[in-house]
């Protein structure tokens, strides 16, 4: 089976600007995730899909990264993720697409299988909380409306809450996984 790991990170974040080139325990939170993709072994290929040249260039040497650039009309503030997603999986054929919301830093290895899992027996699936999200390419092919998610939502207890959208998020999850400050 082929399963496709992605990264999807657009430079247009509007409450926090260039969110996913901040660095989360010394690296930018979009490389972290794609290393953790990585590091996994689950991946037959793990993608970068991007609207930005300076995100792009921040993983271009991750040598087991393809970067897809994604098109404008696929890169505004109302796009849905699931046209994105079909794209990542037009340009690179697949039996499951997954997707690591780098907004969730501290996601352990193991939702990654639970969510294959589950989007090879139900067709989608997506974590709570939504770090997670993965479908077949049966799924991917015939969503429908990419605003009414079908996914079979599974609970993840052990995944860390907080999804960065924030400066004081990234802050809150910087000081719940490091030492303290000597201040």
């Amino acid at each position: 089976m082929k399963i496709i790991g992605s990264v999807i990170a657009r430079s247009g974040s509007k409450r926090l600007p260039y969110k996913n080139l901040l660095p989360y325990k010394g690296t930018p939170l979009v490389r972290h995730a794609l290393t953790k993709l990585i590091e996994s072994e689950l991946f037959s290929k793990v993608v970068l899909s991007t609207d930005c040249e300076l995100i792009a260039r921040t993983c271009m040497d991750l040598t087991d990264v393809e970067i897809l650039k994604r098109p404008d009309s696929l890169a505004m503030d109302d796009t849905a993720s699931i046209p994105v997603f079909q794209h990542i999986s037009k340009n690179f054929p697949c039996d499951i697409h997954l997707n690591y919301n780098c907004n969730f830093p501290e996601c352990p290895i193991d939702v990654f299988r639970e969510a294959i899992s589950v989007a090879t027996t139900k067709g989608e699936a997506l974590s709570s909380p939504y770090a997670v999200w993965a479908q077949s390419i049966e799924c991917l092919q015939n969503y429908g409306d990419p605003f009414n998610i079908t996914a079979d939502i599974f609970k993840v207890p052990k995944l860390y809450p907080i999804d960065i959208h924030s400066q004081s998020d990234l802050l809150q999850t910087h000081r719940d996984h490091q030492n303290n400050l000597p201040w």
